[in-house]
């Protein structure tokens, strides 16, 4: 455990069973809470521009009823040709995102957001980052993609497959500097932040 968080509320603003899995890596005592806000693009938005708006609007959220806490959001957005691919939801919505992005190239933007209101929760000390992840999927039939559907069920994941289990087989290759950020929580970034205001992982 971090020698200096034992007295500070570490808060995950998710109800996400991916990022709480990834979260748990760390070692760091936290809760997890999901937030209510309403998650749509606005009009003209990017979507890193969303992504990151949506990770820091998770963060507040959580933060406004809890002082003196540290908050972690985090927002995926998924483009395949410059357009948002969503959560699918049910099976005929992902195999039609599958059947689109097959051959192609999608890009997910996963972001970031540390909010420290320790000191100030009227103007809490926010870092941001956009991670970036370009992933390339094989080019297969509509068969062996309903197959997947089948076996994984990966209804409530942008981009319809689960990169960390079975979905791992339909893509050809995966470009990032983080190789978490595409599961939903990019550690790495994490871990900076969390070191920026002082957390430390290992005693010495």
């Amino acid at each position: 455990m971090p020698t200096n968080l034992s007295s500070t509320k570490l808060i995950l603003a998710s109800s996400s069973a991916y990022r709480r899995e990834l979260l748990s890596r760390l070692h760091l005592p936290f809760e997890s809470i999901a937030p209510d806000i309403d998650e749509s693009a606005l009009p003209g938005e990017l979507p890193e521009q969303t992504a990151l708006r949506l990770a820091q609007e998770k963060a507040a959220a959580i933060a406004k009823d809890h002082p003196e806490s540290i908050i972690i959001g985090s927002d995926q957005v998924a483009t395949l040709d410059g357009e948002q691919i969503g959560k699918p939801g049910n099976h005929q919505a992902a195999l039609q995102q599958l059947q689109k992005m097959r051959g192609k190239q999608v890009v997910f933007h996963t972001a970031l957001c540390l909010m420290d209101n320790r000191k100030n929760a009227s103007n809490p000390h926010i870092q941001l980052q956009n991670v970036q992840t370009l992933v390339s999927f094989r080019d297969l039939g509509d068969e062996e993609l309903d197959a997947y559907l089948h076996i994984e069920q990966p209804y409530d994941c942008a981009g319809s497959a689960k990169n960390e289990g079975l979905g791992i087989t339909i893509i050809e290759k995966i470009i990032s500097n983080d190789p978490t950020a595409l599961t939903g929580l990019p550690l790495i970034a994490l871990t900076g932040m969390l070191r920026h205001i002082g957390i430390h992982f290992f005693k010495k």
